[in-house]
């Protein structure tokens, strides 16, 4: 399977071949095999982490901005990619007038036998035919391979066989049809890995903000929240915050009612039940925090200059305003998990999917992000808080 006029070579063709028979002797041969593993862990070394990626809902950007990744893997220099997708996906891409990558592509069973990752490589997963889905459509054929794609990416991480994972954009819609008992990627990171506590955080120089709720309907909000939830969320923001900055961060808490409830005039109270607690126990913590804030006024670019990140009681709530200073540039970063995950700050664009134009820029910059957290956690790396302070002045986006 084979475009040679745009560059894709898959499995059983050019420099895309899997294995050669010399590869093949060496696999079978286990003293061989370590040699290759000390040679790949010195190249890995030197072109940084091996970050998986995972391709995303196929009938969006995902497996474009992929294939990018793949390709300016070598522009890119801190890492080395792993695409967690489908060959015949990236094949129809090349087909429809988008570039492929001239890269190593192995089926999972394939990966499982790997040795030590030092090229960029595609990781043929199987779950969807390249003509099973259409571009810019929902579907649960595309929902079920986007969480393919997802858990066998979580798999490596856990293993240790990839530094961390960055997400490409999924279709809620889709998980939903396909029958995933997950709301998004968050929700899916903590269950899989079973994450004691998360929260989801977009971070960008200009403004950080975390959401104590994310995938609910609005109505449902308000039975989400509790002192307990509240607290996680600002300690995990203060901890991811304390590494980006090299000192203590200042938080603001948004109340969840317009005017932060006006001393119980709009709501149930819950700025007095339920915001005000958490403030209080963190600020016995010893974090400078300060809230409830009026949400009206929390992002206003004097409340910028004056919080360092603001922690938001549901979705819209702090997406809004951050996408509307920091869409092409922000991080999504789930905080909380055993393992790196970090992911674009937008969706899966379908009106845009596979015509050549999206944007690749917060795809880069999360892969950034991962790399310095895993060059940080590193042996004789930087530490965490070094790396990711790196990375703030470097690619304006970062977080745990």
């Amino acid at each position: 399977m084979q475009n040679e006029k745009n560059g894709w070579k898959g499995r059983n063709g050019g420099r895309g071949t899997v294995r050669s028979n010399e590869a093949k002797e060496k696999v079978r041969d286990k003293g061989k095999d370590k040699v290759r593993d000390k040679v790949g862990d010195k190249a890995r070394e030197k072109e940084g982490p091996v970050l998986g990626l995972t391709m995303g809902d196929p009938a969006g950007v995902g497996p474009e901005l992929c294939v990018r990744a793949l390709l300016e893997s070598g522009e890119l220099g801190e890492c080395v990619p792993v695409v967690f997708g489908d060959e015949s996906v990236v094949s129809r891409l090349s087909k429809a007038g988008l570039r492929g990558p001239e890269c190593r592509v192995v089926s999972l069973e394939e990966w499982e036998r790997c040795g030590a990752i030092a090229e960029p490589m595609l990781v043929d997963c199987g779950a969807i035919a390249g003509d099973a889905f259409r571009p810019g459509e929902v579907s649960a054929e595309c929902g079920k391979a986007a969480m393919a794609y997802i858990e066998n990416a979580i798999r490596a991480a856990m293993d240790g066989r990839i530094a961390g994972v960055v997400t490409a954009p999924v279709h809620k819609e889709a998980l939903n049809l396909a029958g995933v008992p997950y709301p998004g990627h968050t929700e899916i990171f903590t269950a899989l890995t079973g994450a004691r506590r998360s929260c989801m955080m977009l971070h960008s120089e200009v403004l950080t903000v975390s959401m104590a709720t994310t995938h609910i309907g609005f109505a449902q909000v308000p039975g989400a929240l509790s002192v307990g939830r509240i607290l996680d969320v600002i300690e995990l923001t203060a901890e991811a915050m304390e590494w980006v900055l090299r000192r203590a961060p200042r938080l603001g808490v948004c109340g969840l009612n317009p005017h932060a409830g006006e001393h119980g005039l709009f709501g149930q109270r819950e700025e007095e039940r339920l915001v005000q607690p958490a403030v209080a126990q963190a600020q016995q913590k010893g974090i400078l925090v300060e809230g409830p804030l009026p949400p009206d006024a929390a992002f206003t670019t004097y409340s910028r200059k004056r919080f360092d990140a603001v922690v938001t009681m549901y979705h819209d709530q702090g997406h809004i305003p951050f996408k509307m200073v920091a869409f092409d540039s922000g991080v999504n970063i789930t905080l909380g998990l055993p393992i790196i995950r970090t992911s674009v700050d937008h969706g899966t664009a379908f009106d845009i999917a596979w015509k050549g134009r999206a944007n690749s820029q917060s795809l880069f910059a999360a892969m950034r992000v991962a790399a310095e957290m895993a060059k940080g956690r590193g042996k004789g790396g930087a530490s965490e808080r070094e790396s990711v302070g790196r990375v703030s002045k470097q690619s304006s986006v970062i977080s745990h």
